[in-house]
């Protein structure tokens, strides 16, 4: 996991294509401070028109690190890691050094992911948590269907006549 400290987040591109370093907004996520505004940074920044950079491979451990360390389920983690990961399955190359801790992060992920579903709910969080866990599992199609609301799978559905 790159640490906090290291030089390189500010050589770190966002989903633009510039220059991003999401330190701030990860640390207020971490210290439970300014949490709707860190989450809508990230949300902008990390990934744009299914592009991401960098800097998006390099939250993902933090985002993960900090979920788990509040002990506290919500979607965000799990959307926001679902689509930086089916990104960059789809076209986006990343640097082999993130590589370790990324991987790392997702096996993490798929964990939490079991833990917070017993407790979960409510759509607007199983939703996202059954999407990681499908992609996590070597699944994408799968996560990418949980990720549609409840109309758009009973549309597909009805076109298949499962309606």
């Amino acid at each position: 996991m790159l640490s906090f400290d290291d030089p390189r987040w500010c050589q770190l591109r966002g989903g633009y294509r510039t220059p991003y370093d999401p330190r701030k907004a990860l640390l207020s996520l971490e210290h439970g401070t300014d949490v709707s505004a860190a989450w809508s940074e990230l949300w902008e920044e990390l990934h744009h028109q299914g592009d991401v950079g960098e800097a998006s491979y390099a939250a993902v451990p933090h985002l993960v690190r900090i979920h788990g360390e509040r002990d506290a389920y919500q979607s965000g983690t799990y959307a926001l890691a679902v689509v930086i990961e089916r990104a960059r399955r789809e076209h986006a190359e990343m640097p082999s050094w993130l590589g370790t801790a990324y991987d790392a992060a997702w096996q993490a992920l798929v964990e939490l992911g079991l833990r917070d579903l017993r407790l979960a709910s409510e759509e607007d969080i199983i939703a996202p948590i059954i999407a990681a866990l499908s992609y996590g599992k070597g699944l994408p199609m799968l996560g990418r269907m949980a990720m549609l609301t409840d109309q758009e799978r009973g549309q597909m559905l009805d076109e298949v006549g499962w309606g």
